[in-house]
Parts: structure tokens; sequence; C-alpha cells
């Protein structure tokens, strides 16, 4: 990235947390807690390491004990963008909360993920491979094979852009579609531009929708993590997570 970095970020927090019943009956799936850390404490000490100021959390299950939650924190600075009569899925929630995020590229963090940096902070290497003039958005990949809590074939390929490009950089995106697998999952951290969400449809949408039609445009690009990611969707996925992370109390601290 050329500019400055990004200066705000959304953390989507508004999901059901079906499949990670019961421990969501009754709390937030951000609320859930993993090495003594809730996610979302995890997800906001990530961006607030990275220098992000301002935070934007949308809210729908729950989102009460969020506000209630966070009401001590203060870095970043937070706004809420409430979902109070029906789900937005992830790009309505972020079209809904776009006249908050400005006009340059922004992080868009999944709350039922956390993730431990590798040789760099994962975000710091999503600003540094970041480009204007030729991207929409940015996605950081995971490999299927290295991912804890994740029963899924994979979601993209990744591309070098030139020869000699190597594996760490920004490449271009093909998402599996029909094919049984792909070597890589999404990790739910990612940067986006605000014209990516040129014609958004408007209610509820997943991002992948735009996405596709980055991909179409040449648009779409992704960087590989080079550290942990955990996807914490079930009771099970969370266990393992918090095995990985009493074993090594390094990556406890990482993820903060």
């Amino acid at each position: 990235m050329t500019g400055p970095p990004p200066a705000a970020a959304m953390v989507l927090a508004a999901g059901l947390g079906l499949r990670l019943r019961p421990l969501t009956e009754n709390c937030p799936k951000p609320l859930i807690e993993l090495a003594g850390r809730t996610l979302l404490d995890r997800a906001l000490d990530h961006l607030a390491a990275a220098g992000v100021p301002r935070v934007v959390i949308n809210l729908h299950y729950l989102g009460h004990m969020i506000e209630t939650h966070l009401s001590g924190r203060s870095a970043p600075v937070i706004d809420f963008s409430r979902e109070d009569e029906a789900l937005l899925e992830t790009g309505g929630g972020v079209t809904k909360a776009l006249a908050s995020l400005g006009s340059a590229a922004f992080y868009v963090v999944n709350a039922d993920i956390t993730w431990t940096d590798g040789k760099l902070p994962a975000l710091h290497r999503l600003a540094a491979a970041w480009r204007d003039d030729d991207m929409d958005a940015l996605l950081l990949l995971h490999p299927v094979t290295a991912a804890t809590g994740y029963d899924g074939v994979g979601d993209y390929t990744w591309e070098r852009i030139s020869d000699g490009e190597p594996e760490g950089q920004a490449g271009h995106l093909t998402r599996r579609r029909e094919r049984p697998s792909a070597p890589y999952v999404f990790t739910g951290v990612q940067l986006l531009h605000p014209r990516l969400f040129t014609d958004a449809p408007s209610g509820p949408f997943s991002l992948t929708r735009l996405y596709d039609r980055a991909e179409a445009a040449g648009r779409l690009y992704g960087i590989v993590h080079d550290g942990d990611w955990h996807h914490i969707g079930t009771p099970a996925g969370l266990a393992e997570a918090a095995e990985i992370l009493s074993k090594d109390p390094a990556r406890v601290g990482a993820a903060r």
C-alpha cells in the first residue's frame, strides 16, 4: 500500500452461532472465550495492534451483550451497525455500514475465527500487498491442510501474477465452484475497497457474490497466511483450537 494504512475496519459479529450450540444459547458467538480471551476481543486486538483507529461491529443476536462487553474498551473506537429486523449476511452487513467505513480500503474480519501471526502480522501483510489501481478485494487465505476446525474442501486457488512471484505475495484468485476441492480456504480476514460495493444488491446477500464479480474483472487477489488459523464453527473446533493454544503459551499472546 503506497498511501496511509487502513483507517477503518468492520468485524462481522451478527451471526446466530447455531453450530456452536449449546454454547451460544445464552451467549453471542463473538463473546465465546478461547484461552481466556473472547473471539471478538482477539479480532479487535489484532486491529488495534495494526493501528486501526475505528471499527464498526454489526449486531443482531444478543447484540446488547456485545455492547455491554465492549463498553469499557477504549481502543479502537467502536461504532455499532444494528441489524435488528433481519440478518443481512456478510455482503448486506458491510453494505449497510459503508458510510461509516470511509472512502479508502478497509479491513473486514469475521468474528468466528482467530489467528496467530507468522513472521509479520497478517494485517500488515495485507496492507503492504494492497495495490489500489488493481484490486477491489484482497483476501487472506490459509492452506486447507493446515486449518484448525475446518471440515470443508477449500474455497480458492491462488495463481502467481508473474513467474517467480513467491506464494507470500498477492496473486489472482479463482473460486472452486464445481471443482471437488481447492487448496486454500478463505480465512474471513480481508481488505476491501468501497468500489467493490458499486451497484450491490439491497438486503441480505453474501460477499461471495461481489468476490465473483471482482474475479471476473481480474480484481480479486489473495495472499497466503503464514501463521496459524482456527475456524471456531463448532464446539469441537473451539476445543481443538484451545488445545493447540494451551500447548504453546507464546501463541496465546501472539493472538492478542
